[in-house]
């Protein structure tokens, strides 16, 4: 369990969105949260979470399951078929093995029962949280990797996705139409443009540079 103080400086920059029809249940969320350094942006329905947070990549959900129109489950798939991809955690009175295998399935990061334990509450969304920055430290990888990849000439990219495939240099020759002493021109010039010192790196960049 976290200290005060280490709740305070986690993450300030990011908001828990509380999505609750139950409006004790909002505020005493969000007091109890606000206390410990967190923002927060509350919602008494899905609907209005999905227009107020549906272009946010910062932060994460906290969702009840039983709301009326649109479910905490509903709004969950919604928010992944409009590709945002916040951490969710699912609140409920009236769990059910069913709704907690699908908002798993789904990416939420836990299913909680309600009346939560305030401990409880804080352990979770601190596991959330740093869900959430290592997502964005990844998104942020993957933009600065296709970046180096999009300053390489046409040549050098050819050259880079065979490396990459594990062809060696005169096989890449050959399959180019080159000699291998241009391979090996091209492969330099790759991992310059590319930052990376062996071919292990090369690959590893590669491999992450085309995660979807």
């Amino acid at each position: 369990m976290k200290t005060d103080a280490q709740h305070k400086s986690a993450m300030p920059q990011m908001t828990v969105y509380i999505v609750d029809d139950d409006t004790s249940v909002r505020e005493s969320t969000a007091l109890l949260l606000s206390l410990k350094g967190l923002r927060t942006e509350t919602h008494d329905s899905a609907e209005k979470s999905v227009r107020g947070s549906a272009g946010r990549r910062q932060g994460l959900l906290l969702l009840d399951q039983r709301m009326p129109g649109r479910s905490g489950l509903e709004l969950q798939q919604e928010l992944l078929r409009r590709g945002v991809q916040l951490p969710v955690i699912i609140m409920t009175a009236y769990g059910d093995v069913a709704s907690t295998r699908q908002a798993l399935k789904s990416g939420a990061i836990d299913f909680l029962e309600k009346p939560v334990e305030h401990g409880l509450l804080l352990e979770v969304i601190d596991a959330a949280m740093a869900e959430a920055d290592g997502r964005a430290r990844r998104a942020s990888e993957i933009a600065d990797y296709r970046a180096r990849i999009g300053r390489l000439t046409e040549r050098e990219r050819e050259v880079m996705t065979l490396l990459a495939q594990g062809l060696y240099n005169r096989d890449i020759a050959e399959r180019l139409d080159i000699s291998p002493r241009t391979v090996e021109i091209h492969k330099a010039r790759t991992m310059d443009k590319l930052g990376t010192r062996t071919l292990g790196e090369l690959i590893r960049l590669v491999l992450a540079a085309t995660v979807s």
